[in-house]
């Protein structure tokens, strides 16, 4: 008997990673990553953030999905996990939040700064060539 398949994920068994994909309805034109963050914080990030995408969870993890490259230039602080292709390390993830609008996405920046502050990590921003503007 094959395994059961949660929905919109689809399992990768050659490295042991699960793609999450976004309902069809919805347009995911930029790609897509997932950002991780333990599921002791999900509930709580949930409620802070104005406005999110789709959402995954499992038993250990939730899984916010951002446009790709929203790693660029950002560490995201331990213990949040970046998943580029928004190919996670689970395997019974399932959508438990849907979008209000047409959106997959939950802005990264919002995100990015929530996971800090629930971490307790100070934000890294990359340094701007050249320094401060001068006006």
């Amino acid at each position: 008997m094959a395994p059961l398949r949660s929905r919109g994920v689809r399992h990768d068994h050659a490295d042991h990673l699960t793609r999450l994909d976004v309902p069809a309805v919805l347009r995911a034109d930029l790609g897509c990553d997932a950002v991780g963050v333990p599921a002791r914080h999900g509930f709580r990030l949930l409620g802070r953030l104005q406005s999110t995408g789709c959402v995954f969870a499992d038993g250990a993890w939730w899984w916010w999905i951002v446009p790709a490259g929203s790693d660029l230039d950002l560490t995201w602080p331990f213990p949040s996990h970046y998943a580029p292709g928004a190919r996670v390390p689970a395997t019974d993830a399932r959508l438990i939040r849907r979008p209000t609008g047409p959106s997959p996405y939950t802005p990264p920046i919002p995100l990015y700064l929530m996971v800090c502050q629930i971490t307790g990590t100070t934000p890294r921003w990359p340094a701007v060539a050249g320094g401060p503007a001068r006006g």
